[in-house]
This record gives structure tokens, sequence and C-alpha cells, in this order.
């Protein structure tokens, strides 16, 4: 698996709103991809939920409060990074 990455969905989306999507969403995959080293290194067999709790505990973290409080991944795609970083496919 490649280095995770966030994608927003486009639709509802006010004009300003989509002026920032570029922007929100390189700072959501940086705060991901961080997390996901951060978990990877630390990973020492814990069961996937675990892990997939711990992925969106520590990508919250590194995002701005107002940020991470209106942050609402995808958990099957969550859970997806969370199970390539148990099964070591995560590069």
């Amino acid at each position: 698996m490649s280095e995770p990455h966030v994608t927003l969905d486009p639709s509802g989306l006010d004009p300003v709103q989509q002026k920032l999507r570029g922007p929100l969403e390189d700072q959501l995959t940086s705060a991901l991809q961080a997390a996901a080293d951060r978990v990877r290194s630390g990973y020492a067999g814990e069961p996937v939920e675990d892990v997939c709790r711990r992925l969106l505990d520590e990508t919250r973290s590194g995002l701005h409060p107002d940020i991470a409080a209106g942050f609402q991944p995808d958990m099957d795609e969550f859970c997806r990074v969370a199970v390539a970083i148990v099964r070591g496919e995560l590069t």
C-alpha cells in the first residue's frame, strides 16, 4: 500500500469551502501520514480495531482542534490503513 491520502467529497461545498479544499486535504493527508508513521513504528501486535482507533486519535492530535473536531473520515478507509499497518504493507 502506498502512503495514505485524504480526499474530501466536493459535493455540497460552497465556493469558499471549495477554495479551501486543496489546502485542507493537504493538512489532513499530512496528519494522517504522520500518524500512520507513529502507529506503524509503535505497532506491537495489537488487533486491527485498536490500530484503527489509535490511527484516528493520532491523526486528530496532529490537527488544529477545530479541524480535528469536524474531521469525520470514512472509517472503512481508515481501517484499510490500519490493516496495512498490521500486515506490514504500508510503505
